[in-house]
């Protein structure tokens, strides 16, 4: 080999390519890391109704360490995910010295029980609440579906001024409505829409006029609907059927 030019000068072009290579990369490592390009704004944007100022201070303290180039941005948006309210985040930078920090909250819609909450995507987070909200129940893999069906019963109901206070999935898969009258209403697992439907169209005739003391309604006849109104002391229950309209 050492009587072959042509190869001595294709090592040492190489050694000579891979030294510039690594003393540039150590000059850019050195550079980037003097204290010379702090980070000095952090800039969150949204619709942030939950997450507050003490919490955000506390992210930028603890968990964004570096400057603009050295500042792990998978570290920082992970460490403002774990916002309780905080659904989704992303994180960029601004030269010469800015993070911009875009937070999306998530909306509650309901209760899962007393377990968690749901957002109007139907997933659930672990946050807390005072807000009045309805509660869900269901199978674990049910929470989008009863989110959906959450939002057709509320626009199937409204004509009736009730609303959904209750919506449980069983494990048979029959759906049961309990509305903020505390009227519980059964559906069954065919034809729920239907079913409610012809419900509405003969409530005012038929239901309302009896005013709050109906509490059951039981929509799983094929040809109508029964309900129930309260015990009276000392009597049988009371109970009506009406037809289909």
């Amino acid at each position: 080999m050492w009587d072959k030019p042509q190869i001595l000068n294709w090592i040492a072009n190489f050694l000579f390519a891979l030294a510039t290579v690594l003393m540039l990369y150590g000059t850019l490592y050195v550079v980037v890391h003097l204290p010379i390009f702090p980070l000095r704004e952090v800039h969150v944007d949204g619709q942030l109704k939950h997450v507050t100022r003490e919490q955000l201070k506390l992210i930028v303290t603890q968990h964004l360490q570096g400057n603009f180039f050295t500042l792990d941005l998978r570290h920082a948006r992970d460490a403002f995910e774990k916002l309780p309210w905080a659904r989704n985040v992303s994180v960029r930078r601004r030269w010469p010295d800015r993070l911009e920090v875009v937070v999306e909250e998530h909306q509650e819609l309901a209760r899962w029980g007393n377990i968690a909450l749901v957002n109007t995507y139907g997933e659930l987070f672990q946050a807390a609440s005072d807000s009045d909200l309805p509660v869900f129940y269901g199978p674990g893999d049910g929470v989008r579906e009863v989110a959906e069906h959450y939002s057709e019963y509320s626009k199937l109901l409204a004509p009736t001024g009730m609303k959904v206070a209750e919506l449980a999935l069983t494990p048979r898969r029959a759906w049961e409505i309990k509305t903020d009258k505390d009227m519980v209403i059964e559906l069954g697992r065919e034809e729920m829409d239907a079913r409610l439907n012809k419900f509405v169209s003969v409530y005012a005739n038929a239901i309302a006029p009896l005013g709050n003391t109906v509490r059951y309604a039981d929509l799983r006849y094929p040809n109508g609907f029964s309900v129930r109104k309260p015990a009276p002391t000392n009597s049988a229950p009371a109970a009506a059927k009406a037809g289909a309209a």
